[in-house]
Order: structure tokens, then C-alpha cells, then sequence
């Protein structure tokens, strides 16, 4: 039993050796085979000479373009960069063999120096040295059929469209080409862009990558000239600009129109309207930063900011006037009739306002008219001394004097001598003419002193009413300018955004 166990463990070990050995051959077999195929396929090949058996027939090359990466979009200097291969099949009748004869070898790599490629290139590179790919090794099958994909990083000149920034739709065209071979010698076809292995940028939104086969005709020459062109569409993400500028340039419009509800005694106005006025202009240089020094077209972010700086700067000019309205002098004169019709009548009724005090019940005559005016130049006197108050009172008499009615009919100091009779100076007693004349001259100079006082009075009453008309029609034009303002901010608001193409459709992917 030990001799049969051990003539077992001698052919296993006999089967695993001869299996050892024969792998080893077929590996070493297949390098010689593919040391003496690279020999015999290179022995007389000639790199320069384009791989076909008739010259007067072109070559078809197959071009698609397999799209990683948006790495950047330069809006300044107007350069796409992206992260790309290109992908290149075509056919050499010259790297062939028969694959009975070479055991084992499928498919060859050579270096792209080594074999024919053809010059295809991106014409509208922005790169330093304008090719950017990695030349990478050429494969090759047994019939002939080569691949060859050189990765790049890509700049690519690009015309940026900011007129609708930041709602804009953004189309970089990738022009691809032979440099130096035309259309009778390569046939180029395009094959659609590859985009499974696309990965998404935080800025831009890629919405697809068409390409299109051109074929261009020179005046110098017959010969076509074929290019393919894919086009980049992509979309701008809206959610940072509208976080980062729109957002606080709504805000700080409507700081503004806070302007007109600042009482004008605060003296803060200006201050503030100057305030938001540069806050805009900041954000107006943040952006001017970032579009492109062009005049083919404004930005609508920069028309937006513009109408609120015109708002905002109108509404500075506007408290100027306020403020000159609210401290008018009233010695400068009266608010001249077409004034008060607009701004007092009209444009008070339009808005509901109503002059201050106007809705109470005027008081009893303050400062009553000449008409039934109290007694402020009369002055009753006591009787003298020696006098029984019967004698009456002794009043000096004016044209303001109406309520004594020994005055009704006289201006000249008069007696009520006796119960309900008048006299004048002359038909008094000689005692009481004598004590009356020689009181006249005080009486005057008293009579005088109190109708300056009432004079100032009344002159200061009228001051006060011509700054009051002119502190409400104030009033009355920094409520009309709120209303004004808010509606032409609301409205220019809606209007600009919404006047880009594909604002609804931005807003709602980007802030939902």
C-alpha cells in the first residue's frame, strides 16, 4: 500500500512539472513571436508614408471626443478649459499579419513616433503649445485597425455671451482638423461625443455636446478641407450669484427707498442714500471683475445694478429738494399757487395725507379779524381818586376799540359818565378832563407797545403757517417719491430677470 501511495504522489508531481514546462514555452513562444512581429512590421515601414494601398484614395479616419471634465470657463480672457481624450480609429494596411502564424499575439502598441498618425488637431487652441495631448502608444490588431486616444487638458478659445449673466446659456465650439492633410487624402468622420464619464461642475451645468462634420472650400484651392466641430452647451448655476449679488442688491435697494420714510429733522438723508449709493457701486465692481471688458453687450446683472444706482442716485436729488422744502425760510416768501395746487390738493388727496391739524375743529378766534377783534388797545382805567366809581370808566378809544360801546361811533378817549352815558373828554367834569388828558400820552405810548406785541404775534403765526404748508408739501413729495420708487424698483426688478431666456428654468434647479 505504501509503494501505491507513493507512485501516486510520483505522477502528480510528474503532471505538475510537465505543466510548468509547457507554459513556460508558451510563454517564451509568444515573446519571440512578438519580438519577430515587431521586427518584420517595422522592417520596412515608413511613418511618413500615409497607409494606403491606392494614393489617390483618402484614408477614413473616425474622430469622437470623450468629454471628463469642465475643469474652467474664463470669462475674462474667453478660454474653455476642459479635460477631454480623442478618440481616433482608422485602418493600416501596412501593421497586418496573420495570427495562425504568430501564436498567441492579438493586438501590438507602438509608440505614436513610430507609426503613422494622423495630425489631428484642435484649431482653436489657446494652450502655449497649442497640441496639449499626451501622446500616448497606437494599438493595433491583427487587421490592421488602430486606436489611438490622447488625453489633454484642453484650452480652447471661446466667445462668452454675458448679456444674459448670471441666467446665460454658454456654446464653446471644439474645432477639430488635419493640419496639413485635405479631404482627398483623409476622409475625417465624426462619431457622437462620449459623455458617460462626464463629472459635474459646481459652476457650470453641461446640457449636451453635439458635433457636426464641416467641409470647408478655399478660393486657392479645389480640395475640401473636413473638420469636426463638437459644441460644448452648458449652463450657468445661478445659486452663488444669486446668494452672493442679487440677494443684497435687492436688499440694499430697498434700504433705499427707507430714505423717504427718514424724518427730515434726523439729518441722516443723505447720509444714507450716499451710503447705499457706493454699497451698489462696490457690488458694480465685483462684477466688472469678473465679465469681460466688452462692448458688444452689457451683463444683465450690470443693467440690473445700473437701474438700481439710478434709482438710488435720483433718490439722493429728490432728498436734496426735501430737505429744501422742510427748511424753507419764511421770510424767503410764500409757496407760489401752482405749488400748492399740485402737491397740497392733487398729489395730498391722491395719497390720503392730510395737512397737520387739519382734521381738528378750528379753536375760537386766536387772532380774530379787525371784526369783533377783543379790546387789546383799551385799557379801563379806575376811578381817579375822588371819584365814586359811578362816574364810570375813562377809555382811551381806537379803531380797534369795538366793544365799549362808548366807542361805537368814537375814536377819542371817552367817560362813561354815569350809569349808560357817554361823554368825551370835552363834556366831562374839569376834574376828571384834567386827570384824563393827563394820562392820554402814557395810554399811547402803552397802546403802542402792546400792538407791536401783537403784531409780532401775528407775524410769527404767519411764519409758522408758511413753514407748515412747506414742511407738509415735504412730506407729501417724499410719499409720493416712496410710492414711485418702490413700484419702478419692483417693476424693473420682475422686468430685467425675467427678460432672460431661461431664468424660470434656473431658478427652479438651482434654488429648489
Amino acid at each position: 500500500m505504501l509503494t501505491g501511495a507513493c507512485l501516486g504522489f510520483l505522477y502528480s508531481g510528474l503532471y505538475l512539472w510537465a505543466l510548468m514546462l509547457s507554459s513556460f514555452f508558451k510563454d517564451s513562444h509568444q515573446g519571440e513571436y512578438q519580438r519577430r512581429l515587431y521586427k518584420e512590421l517595422l522592417r520596412n515601414y515608413n511613418r511618413l508614408e500615409r497607409p494606403v494601398m491606392n494614393d489617390s484614395q483618402p484614408l477614413l479616419v473616425e474622430l469622437q471626443l470623450s468629454l471628463l471634465q469642465i475643469i474652467d470657463v474664463d470669462e475674462k480672457n474667453q478660454v474653455l478649459i476642459t479635460n477631454a481624450w480623442l478618440q481616433m480609429y482608422w485602418n493600416d494596411c501596412y501593421l497586418t499579419w496573420d495570427q495562425s502564424e504568430y501564436k498567441g499575439v492579438q493586438k501590438l502598441r507602438f509608440p505614436a513616433d513610430q507609426v503613422w498618425v494622423p495630425d489631428i488637431l484642435l484649431y482653436n487652441s489657446a494652450d502655449e503649445r497649442f497640441d496639449a495631448t499626451f501622446h500616448t502608444n497606437v494599438l493595433v490588431n491583427s487587421s490592421g485597425a488602430c486606436q489611438y486616444i490622447p488625453p489633454g487638458i484642453l484650452k480652447s478659445t471661446c466667445y462668452i455671451d454675458v448679456r444674459w449673466f448670471p441666467f446665460d446659456v454658454q456654446k464653446c465650439h471644439l474645432k477639430f482638423g488635419s493640419w496639413t492633410y485635405n479631404g482627398w487624402h483623409i476622409d475625417l468622420q465624426m462619431l457622437e461625443a462620449d459623455i458617460s464619464s462626464y463629472i459635474s461642475n459646481g459652476e457650470w451645468d453641461l446640457v449636451d455636446v453635439p458635433g457636426k462634420r464641416n467641409e470647408q472650400y478655399y478660393e486657392c484651392c479645389k480640395e475640401p478641407y473636413p473638420d469636426v466641430t463638437y459644441t460644448v452647451t452648458m449652463r450657468r448655476r445661478t445659486l452663488y450669484y444669486g446668494l452672493n449679488l442679487l440677494i443684497p442688491c435687492v436688499l440694499i435697494s430697498g434700504l433705499a427707498l427707507l430714505v423717504f420714510l427718514l424724518p427730515a429733522d434726523s439729518g441722516e438723508k443723505i447720509s444714507l442714500g450716499i451710503t447705499v449709493l457706493l454699497s451698489l457701486t462696490v457690488f458694480m465692481l465685483l462684477v466688472a471683475e469678473i465679465m469681460p471688458a466688452t462692448s458688444d453687450s452689457v451683463p444683465l446683472i450690470a443693467q440690473y445694478f445700473a437701474s438700481i444706482m439710478m434709482i438710488v442716485g435720483l433718490s439722493v436729488v429728490v432728498t436734496v429738494l426735501v430737505l429744501q422744502f422742510h427748511h424753507h425760510d419764511p421770510q424767503a416768501g410764500k409757496m407760489p399757487r401752482w405749488v400748492r395746487v399740485i402737491l397740497l390738493n392733487w398729489c395730498a388727496w391722491f395719497l390720503r395725507m392730510r395737512k397737520p391739524g387739519e382734521s381738528k375743529r378750528p379753536s375760537p378766534c386766536k387772532y380774530p379779524h379787525h371784526k369783533h377783534r377783543p379790546s387789546t388797545s383799551s385799557i379801563e382805567m379806575n376811578p381817579l381818586p375822588g371819584h365814586s366809581a359811578t362816574n364810570g370808566n375813562i377809555t382811551y378809544c381806537s379803531y380797534h376799540t369795538m366793544e365799549n360801546p362808548c366807542c361805537r361811533a368814537n375814536i377819542e378817549p371817552v367817560a362813561l359818565c354815569g350809569k349808560g352815558i357817554c361823554c368825551t373828554v370835552e363834556d366831562a367834569d374839569p376834574d376828571q378832563k384834567k386827570t384824563l388828558k393827563g394820562s392820554i400820552p402814557e395810554i399811547s405810548k402803552i397802546l403802542e407797545e402792546v400792538q407791536y406785541i401783537a403784531r409780532r404775534f401775528r407775524e410769527q403765526d404767519e411764519g409758522e403757517e408758511i413753514c407748515s404748508e412747506w414742511k407738509f408739501a415735504a412730506a407729501v413729495i417724499d410719499r409720493l417719491c416712496l410710492v414711485a420708487f418702490s413700484l419702478f424698483a419692483i417693476i424693473c426688478t420682475i422686468t430685467v430677470l425675467m427678460s432672460a431666456p431661461n431664468f424660470i428654468e434656473a431658478v427652479s434647479k438651482d434654488f429648489t
